[in-house]
């Protein structure tokens, strides 16, 4: 979407550029997730440091003498932080920023140790991955994602990348939930595509999509007679082309699952009253196409 939405040429020029484009912004999406395990590494760094500095105080009280050390010996924490293959990554691709914007790491650390989560983590004297994996997920859902001013950072780091948290954070969630013990280390290092179909498929919904932009755009003005040309230039005339794209020219993909899959992106990047409109134009289109044995879909679970 974001790939179209940037295309100023015609349906007449060399899309190898835009290509290129699009595969840059999918494998950046790869590195934001390897810097936000960093960032996880950094906290974890931060919690040690932090301990060892309380033990050190001249006046220190019973409790900075003898520090509550759970949160440093996380075992989820401790698996990350020493994940070799993670920390290659990191290094080789240089996306551990946080030892110089370390006040981010500083903020987070403060946020979280003054939680009811940490609080309630640390006070509880049994152990287990169970309940360590729990608490980590716990404060990546409730204290890291939502941080606004990370957030921000991320955003002033590289623009693409604030579309592209929402993703990044669901897929750490995802990850540490099934993480075990006994896990390789490549559970933490998945590919950026499935496979190389998953690759190309990218690839070919934004050259056919291209491709045939003012045969779409024809087909979905017939589609309403109150026209807003604005619409068509807008994020909205970019979605439906891209559905119309995937009505026609990628039989394996049901019409129901491009239909739920465009709204929820309309509900995301564009207005309001988008879904609705978007929701009206394709419902009307798969009617006609079915109406019209056009465009049948094939495959699994669509005989």
């Amino acid at each position: 979407m974001q790939s179209l939405y940037a295309f100023k040429g015609t349906e007449s020029d060399d899309f190898k550029k835009d290509e290129k484009f699009l595969l840059h912004s999918l494998d950046s999406i790869h590195d934001l997730y390897i810097s936000v395990l960093a960032l996880l590494t950094e906290i974890h760094k931060k919690s040690i440091d932090y301990n060892q500095k309380r033990q050190k105080k001249l006046l220190g009280t019973d409790s900075d003498k003898n520090p509550n050390t759970k949160f440093q010996d996380n075992q989820l924490l401790h698996l990350i932080s020493e994940n070799k293959m993670l920390q290659d990554a990191i290094e080789k691709k240089r996306l551990n920023f946080w030892d110089l914007d370390f006040e981010y790491v500083d903020l987070l650390f403060k946020e979280i140790i003054n939680s009811n989560l940490y609080s309630a983590y640390i006070s509880e004297t049994t152990t287990s991955f169970k309940e360590d994996k729990q608490f980590v997920l716990d404060v990546y859902t409730n204290i890291i994602a939502p941080n606004d001013k990370l957030y921000d950072y991320f955003e002033d780091k590289k623009l693409t990348w604030v579309d592209d948290l929402p993703v990044v954070n669901t897929l750490v969630v995802k990850l540490l939930k099934k993480i075990k013990l006994t896990s390789p280390e490549t559970h933490l290092l998945p590919d950026v595509y499935k496979d190389e179909d998953d690759r190309e498929f990218a690839k070919d919904l934004m050259n056919k999509t291209l491709l045939n932009g003012s045969k779409y755009s024809a087909e979905i003005s017939g589609k309403t007679t109150n026209w807003d040309s604005e619409r068509l230039a807008s994020i909205d005339g970019v979605l439906l082309r891209m559905a119309i794209c995937e009505f026609q020219k990628f039989p394996s993909i049901p019409h129901k699952v491009t239909l739920n899959e465009y709204l929820e992106i309309a509900k995301e990047y564009s207005t309001p009253k988008s879904s609705i409109f978007i929701n009206g134009i394709l419902d009307k289109i798969v009617k006609e196409y079915k109406s019209n044995n056009l465009y049948p879909k094939s495959g699994r679970g669509l005989m």
